[in-house]
């Protein structure tokens, strides 16, 4: 069906037409420094400088209808029992470590064939720097011999922000190596001969750049967030793929990797993790396994409350005035851990940490979601919100990103169109009465356009790349569904999580997994929807 139509058509599922009305103040910091080059590598999903709204959510002044006063429920206890009362930890002292007895499942073993990085970092929160030892085991699995590697090292592209000051192959000195911006490619002592592995170790310091609004990484006055903050080696699939950044959209791409951090920091500062603290020592020791990368967050003054939701452990990290929503994120969470877990698969992680940030919009991490402090003060308690529906989003790409992994800039459908659409799976199976507000709210709003299957740097604006990407695509997953019929879907939904869980996916693998789930001719909607054949 043509453009109108389609929309016409999806407007019919619309019930009732409540736009909520929602002011996103952009929060206002002094200019970054140490000052970033020409792109800034931590782009937000949904941040337009140029839109004629301050961001991807509605502006105040549009309600249509006035939205029935919401309460959140307490959990379900159907379906959810917290196997601990939810108590408010005080910032003024760090949060204890867990003995290895206490952590919620048994650590997965190491697996040989992924990269495992082990790291002893020292952040002095005062100064707002980092002093790092770093271990690589890579294991060769590209079928050929390697002569080089290539890390991202992408606090390399703020000025003065990344020293490098060593780097070796098992234990002899790397001196044969380019590095500029985000790119560090090494020249290998000795080739890595396919099936066999290599141990680089490396030293190295960060001087933390001051973060703008529009950045995840760097500090602010009470915060230091550090995302894809050490060096990693890039997936080589026939060739080393490092993509360029662009002012919107992700561009890096990851293998599944085994990460063990073991930090000190100042006293009375917590760290949010997405996974438990254990002693190690001097140190605190951090796991992570099959992870795409591991972020941390600092601060001083996060209030930390937590539940449980069978053997996942969920922190909710908040500061002093945003009590509500941050204690509500907690069953929001609940709810979509259970909700993806059944629908998809279990949750690939011990813990999930739910971190306020001043930043202009939410960004996902293995394990830990970051969620702007105007989506914490403008929460009035209803599941019709900002917070509850972009903290959702972010949550459902620990499915779609951190378990099934995707090439970020040259196939962001894969990750954004299933986080988007998942959105709409948590509200009919949590708060069905508000499906219809979600379609109007989150996608029909923005009377979405273009081709889902663009690349980061096919669209011409933010505006462009959201509407195809983020709404058409739940346009197109929503017809997909109806196309194979809601039991065919949920059998091929789940059989793609585990297919590809841990590995790389690309849109010919979805397809060929939905014509193998059932044969019905897909031809139709993937030409209203896409630019290439499937």
């Amino acid at each position: 069906m043509n453009q109108s139509s389609r929309f016409m058509h999806h407007v019919l599922r619309i019930t009732y037409c409540a736009l909520l009305a929602v002011l996103i103040t952009a929060c206002t910091a002094p200019a970054a420094t140490p000052t970033p080059l020409p792109f800034a590598p931590f782009i937000l999903p949904t941040r337009d400088p140029n839109a004629v709204t301050p961001t991807a959510f509605q502006p105040a002044g549009q309600t249509n209808t006035p939205i029935p006063t919401f309460t959140a429920s307490p959990l379900p206890s159907a379906t959810f029992t917290p196997s601990l009362t939810p108590t408010a930890t005080s910032a003024s002292a760090p949060a204890s470590p867990t003995t290895a007895s206490t952590i919620p499942t048994s650590p997965s073993p190491t697996n040989s064939s992924r990269p495992n990085y082990i790291l002893f970092a020292t952040l002095n929160f005062a100064d707002k720097t980092i002093t790092a030892d770093q271990t690589i085991r890579y294991y060769n699995a590209t079928g050929s011999t390697l002569t080089d590697l290539v890390f991202s090292v992408q606090p390399n592209i703020f000025t003065n922000a990344f020293t490098l000051n060593s780097i070796a192959q098992d234990g002899t000195a790397l001196t044969s190596y380019s590095f500029s911006g985000q790119r560090l490619s090494v020249n290998l002592n000795q080739p890595i001969p396919s099936g066999s592995a290599v141990t680089i170790t490396l030293n190295f310091t960060l001087k933390i750049p001051q973060k703008g609004s529009g950045d995840v990484f760097g500090y602010d006055f009470n915060q230091i967030n550090l995302v894809d903050w050490y060096p990693f080696i890039v997936p080589n699939r026939g060739g080393w793929v490092l993509n360029d950044p662009m002012p919107w959209g992700e561009h890096l791409v990851y293998d599944a990797s085994d990460v063990e951090l073991n930090i000190k920091t100042d006293s009375g500062v917590i760290l949010a993790v997405g996974a438990s603290p254990e002693a190690n020592g001097e140190w605190t020791r951090y796991r992570m396994y099959g992870t795409r990368t591991l972020a941390v967050s600092a601060s001083n003054e996060f209030i930390v409350n937590e539940t449980t939701v069978g053997n996942v452990i969920i922190r909710s990290y908040y500061f002093s005035g945003y009590q509500k929503g941050g204690d509500d994120m907690l069953i929001y969470a609940s709810e979509a851990i259970q909700t993806f877990s059944a629908e998809f698969a279990p949750y690939p992680h011990q813990t999930l940490a739910i971190v306020q940030s001043d930043m202009d919009d939410g960004q996902e991490y293995d394990g830990l979601v970051f969620l702007a402090t105007d989506f914490y003060s403008q929460y009035t308690g209803s599941a019709r919100s900002n917070l509850t529906t972009i903290g959702v989003h972010e949550i459902a790409h620990q499915w779609w990103y951190s378990l099934v992994g995707s090439d970020h800039a040259y196939e962001p459908w894969l990750d954004e169109t299933l986080a988007t659409y998942s959105e709409r799976i948590f509200y009919e199976n949590n708060y069905p009465a508000n499906i219809s507000w979600w379609w109007q709210f989150r996608v029909n709003y923005f009377k979405p356009t273009g081709y889902v299957d663009a690349t980061i740097y096919d669209y011409g604006s933010f505006r462009a790349y959201t509407n195809a990407v983020y709404f058409q695509g739940a346009l197109f997953m929503d017809d997909l569904r109806e196309l194979m019929g809601y039991g065919n879907f949920s059998k091929f939904i789940k059989a793609y999580a585990t297919r590809f869980a841990n590995g790389h996916a690309t849109s010919a693998d979805f397809f060929a997994l939905a014509r193998e789930t059932i044969s019905v001719n897909y031809d139709d909607l993937i030409a209203e929807y896409f630019s290439g054949s499937y």
